[in-house]
């Protein structure tokens, strides 16, 4: 338990940036899933139409620091392999 006020405080924007973090995160998850399950379906029309909404949510949690940029450009490296391997 923290003892000083700036503790405190600290503490509290902790658990403010947690939150915020996990939501980018699991957003970022969520895109990452609802492309794989389009390329194993092979919906090219529809994976190529959800790529830039795969590449905003990557980059959002990049900018933010809850991911790091390397991570972040291997993700998408690895997403635009996969939807170039379908259209092949």
């Amino acid at each position: 338990m923290a003892n000083t006020s700036s503790a405190k405080k600290a503490q509290r924007a902790a658990q403010r940036r947690r939150v915020i973090n996990s939501r980018r995160k699991k957003n970022m998850k969520d895109a990452v899933k609802d492309m794989g399950k389009l390329v194993l379906g092979k919906n090219a029309k529809e994976a190529t139409a959800m790529l830039p909404k795969l590449y905003k949510a990557i980059d959002k949690a990049a900018k933010e620091g809850t991911i790091k940029k390397n991570t972040a450009a291997r993700m998408k490296s690895q997403a635009a392999r996969a939807l170039r391997a379908l259209g092949a």
